[in-house]
């Protein structure tokens, strides 16, 4: 939505996720692989999908072992006993953000996986260790169709060094099903809390993508075409939720987010 959003409001826009752990690949026009997802969310920017918006694409076989795709070429299979430094990887995001950041007025940067998972903070290179690369504020969303969002969006605040926890400018709550009124009192609650204000509550909605992985493939989603043309498709029902979005996100608040007010 959000790429959406700043390519509507004439913002030459890109998407980056530094690293993303997915079977479901993309090859974008001069060969090079990236994750499906960063493939949609290009064309939702209005943009042909390209390697800097997901350098690191890590993909699961053999069991315990990875195949790591570097900046779009396939690099090695890892393991337990075969880890590529984190510092090679580090490089390549930073090359990556370098190129998107050049080519774009504003690059929406996603995670992966959760913003405070403290046994992997040392090796973390796709959330804050990403934000603070960029030097930009944080949005975190919380699912609530798992269950205990405000327990989950509390605890990733409070987990977070304090350094940190001060690039957290909003929260959203994603994927809800009913009178979004009667989390009224919890939104209140946890803005007392943390100091951080809630930018709104999105209603649950079926995307028309294909599932980034076996997780995902659980979830509810609207069938996917045959012979049609899947991008022409998927802008279709982005452009449906957009307008749906606009009654349930402050985006007004999230344009103040992005430009660090």
């Amino acid at each position: 939505m959000l790429c959406r959003h700043f390519a509507l409001k004439g913002m030459r826009t890109s998407p980056f996720k530094a690293q993303n752990l997915s079977l479901n690949s993309y090859v974008t026009s001069t060969g090079e692989e990236i994750g499906i997802s960063q493939a949609y969310q290009a064309w939702a920017c209005g943009a042909e999908p390209h390697w800097s918006m997901n350098p690191v694409l890590l993909k699961p076989h053999r069991g315990q072992g990875m195949q790591i795709v570097l900046k779009g070429r396939p690099l090695m299979d890892a393991g337990p006993g075969r880890p590529v430094p984190r510092e090679v990887l580090m490089d390549a995001v930073r090359e990556a953000y370098g190129v998107a950041a050049g080519r774009s007025d504003m690059v929406v940067l996603e995670g992966s996986g959760g913003a405070a998972e403290i046994n992997l903070a040392e090796r973390d290179i796709a959330n804050m260790a990403t934000a603070e690369m960029a030097d930009a504020p944080v949005v975190l969303v919380g699912d609530i169709e798992r269950g205990g969002v405000f327990a989950g969006l509390y605890g990733t605040f409070m987990l977070l060094p304090p350094e940190r926890r001060r690039r957290v400018k909003a929260f959203i709550i994603n994927r809800f099903r009913g009178d979004a009124s009667i989390l009224g009192p919890g939104i209140e609650r946890l803005e007392e809390l943390t100091g951080v204000p809630c930018a709104g509550v999105l209603p649950f909605a079926q995307l028309r993508m294909p599932a980034e992985d076996s997780l995902d493939m659980g979830r509810d989603r609207a069938p996917m075409p045959g012979s049609e043309d899947v991008r022409h498709v998927w802008m279709e029902s982005l452009d449906e939720l957009y307008r749906r979005s606009r009654d349930h996100l402050d985006y007004p608040l999230l344009e103040r987010v992005a430009a660090g007010e």
